[in-house]
């Protein structure tokens, strides 16, 4: 059985046996709680801080991701196709790594501050994705309308907006209610974390929303 956990903003925890941790934070900076979590597997998508605070989720044994070289790290398959934090090839806000890892059979891609379309390349490269962590707050990243056209192009079972603005949140993004609006898929509210198996994973597209 696998734990996905919220840790706001997009710091997500993944776990079975072992941990991994997405984007961290470190709560102040942005406005909202600390993670309350120790990765074993750490990915970082690119240096801001706000996805790049290491040192609040790591302890001794933890390994660090921050390139998209293919690894596998305890029977964790991890690679990263290169993307960039804006529209203008990186020129702005620099370049950004979308993760794809596999735990327990089940594929999952976070996209980082991903802040432009992405093309057939980059869709191929990625693959057949079960759970998709995708920015929507605009502003940093793409928005809510640009999120739609990406999702619609990778296709995955589970959509899971994050990067948007939440109750504390100190940076000027929008909220999940643009996004949500055009959405044609089922909308389930999880709650802080969900268990999950590859077997339960939906025959239709959902979209599930986190709370802290």
């Amino acid at each position: 059985m696998l734990q996905i956990r919220w840790h706001g903003h997009a710091c997500f925890e993944i776990t079975n046996d072992l941990t991994l941790v997405t984007d961290p934070h470190d709560g102040k900076s942005i406005g909202i709680p600390a993670p309350t979590v120790s990765g074993d597997i750490i990915l970082v998508s690119h240096d801001h801080y706000d996805h790049n605070s290491v040192k609040s989720v790591e302890k001794e044994s933890s390994k660090v991701v921050t390139d998209g070289r293919k690894r596998n790290i305890s029977n964790i398959e991890i690679f990263g196709v290169d993307s960039f934090h804006d529209e203008a090839k990186g020129a702005k806000r620099g370049n950004n790594i979308m993760y794809k890892f596999s735990v327990d059979g089940i594929k999952f891609c976070h996209l980082g501050d991903l802040g432009h379309d992405i093309d057939d390349d980059a869709v191929k490269q990625i693959g057949d994705v079960d759970i998709l962590f995708i920015p929507i707050g605009g502003t940093f990243t793409v928005d809510d309308k640009q999120a739609w056209n990406v999702i619609n192009k990778i296709r995955p079972k589970i959509i899971v907006p994050m990067h948007y603005k939440i109750g504390g949140l100190s940076l000027p993004i929008a909220g999940i209610d643009p996004f949500l609006e055009q959405a044609k898929h089922k909308v389930i509210h999880v709650g802080n974390e969900i268990d999950i198996e590859k077997d339960d994973l939906p025959k239709e597209t959902e979209i599930w929303t986190f709370t802290l």
